[in-house]
Formats: structure tokens, C-alpha cells, sequence
């Protein structure tokens, strides 16, 4: 019987497990973010391989791209204390902070300029609404 740390995940596991295609989870394998074993053409993936498919999508959802993941993987690869991995982690993390704080600007000013926007519209509708019953009334008379 295999022990807990050696349990292995077929890519249709994985991909039922985190709801995402069998293709993704290739894709990642083609970027070189998991490395599952080969039995044949069978896929076999390790207790790493699934937490390393864990923090991928993580990553995805906190705005990191695959390169930034990846980058993060090869430092912990290289320094098992993530001392290093954890410091790069805090830079990107202000940087993502920082994009996000523009964008959230950003986001700001273009709904304001809907909000005029759409009070203009507004003004001018109601405006052509009067005229069009002005002129509707003054010609049935």
C-alpha cells in the first residue's frame, strides 16, 4: 500500500478536482510549471505536481502571470528555506498592489466620464422628447 506522500493524481483527477480542462493542465505541463511522469502515455502526478497546480491557480487569481509563478517555483527549487522566494513573492505582491490601485483609478475616472456622460444624454433625450410634443401639439392645432 503507498503512503499519503506518495499518492499519485492522473490528469483527469486533477482536472475534475480543480475544475479546469485536462488541456490547462497540460498547457501548464508545456510551460514547464508541473512535470508529471510517464507511464506510456499516461500522465501520473505527484503530490508536488498538485500543490505546484494549486499555487498556479492561485497565482491566476491573484493577478500573477505564469511567468511570475514559474519564476517563483524555480526560486524555491533553488532555495528550500523560501527565504528568497518569499522576498521576490513580497515584490511582486507590490507591484500587483500597485497596478491594481491604478487601475481602481483608473476605473474611477472613466465611471465619472460615464456618469457625465449619461446626464448629457439624458438632458439632450428629454430636451428632444419636449421639442418633438411641442411640435406634435402646435401641428394637430
Amino acid at each position: 500500500m503507498k503512503e499519503k506522500d506518495d499518492k499519485t493524481y492522473s490528469i483527469s483527477e486533477l482536472s475534475r478536482e480543480f475544475d479546469i480542462t485536462t488541456r490547462s493542465i497540460r498547457f501548464y505541463e508545456d510551460q514547464g510549471l508541473l512535470t508529471p511522469q510517464r507511464n506510456g502515455q499516461t500522465r501520473i502526478y505527484s503530490k508536488r505536481d498538485r500543490v505546484r497546480l494549486k499555487l498556479i491557480l492561485r497565482g491566476k487569481r491573484l493577478g500573477f502571470s505564469l511567468a511570475e509563478t514559474g519564476q517563483l517555483f524555480e526560486l524555491y527549487d533553488a532555495d528550500k528555506s523560501s527565504v528568497t522566494q518569499l522576498s521576490t513573492m513580497l515584490k511582486l505582491i507590490e507591484l500587483k498592489k500597485g497596478e491594481l490601485h491604478q487601475q481602481l483609478d483608473d476605473i474611477k475616472v472613466v465611471l465619472m466620464e460615464l456618469v457625465t456622460v449619461e446626464k448629457r444624454c439624458r438632458e439632450t433625450l428629454n430636451e428632444a422628447q419636449q421639442l418633438k410634443s411641442a411640435t406634435s401639439a402646435s401641428s394637430s392645432t
